[in-house]
């Protein structure tokens, strides 16, 4: 299996995508993450379902957890408010790292070691030419999992 037979259409947002609009894609289809593209389309960054309910968190809980306890029902019930009018790259983290990027002519093996290493729960097939960079889509680590379980068989 090479990594364009396992790629999928996969969601993406932008950079300067709406927060809450990225949350919400995240919560309809159940997505560890999100892919995030720059303006050419290219992946930038991965967004983790993690670090956009980091973004739900005041600071103040953030530092001192204790803190969440004193937060009654009616305000924690609207966290979500947090993420109007804000946009995907600042929802990042300051240190988040380049996406994983496989070639379309990787093994599954490849794809594997490559999701090891950089610990990431999705690695984005991208074919470069001289013409820039054409995203073909992401494999997923269980979407990995199912196919290699299924040559097991």
């Amino acid at each position: 299996m090479r990594a364009r037979d396992l790629a999928v259409e996969y969601e993406t947002v932008s950079l300067d995508s709406e927060a809450l609009d990225a949350a919400r894609l995240m919560a309809e289809h159940r997505l560890p993450g999100l892919l995030v593209v720059d303006e050419q389309g290219a992946p930038a960054a991965i967004l983790p379902a993690s670090q956009m309910v980091k973004a739900l968190v005041p600071g103040y809980v953030v530092e001192d957890p204790t803190l969440a306890a004193v937060v009654d029902e009616r305000h924690a019930d609207r966290l979500c408010q947090a993420l109007s009018g804000r946009t995907v790259r600042e929802c990042l983290s300051k240190t988040a790292p380049t996406p994983p990027i496989a070639a379309p002519d990787d093994t599954a093996l490849e794809v594997a070691a490559l999701m090891a290493e950089v610990r990431s729960p999705l690695v984005a097939v991208v074919d470069k030419d001289k013409t820039g960079v054409r995203l073909l889509g992401v494999i997923t680590a269980s979407h990995l999992l199912e196919k290699l379980l299924l040559a097991t068989s």
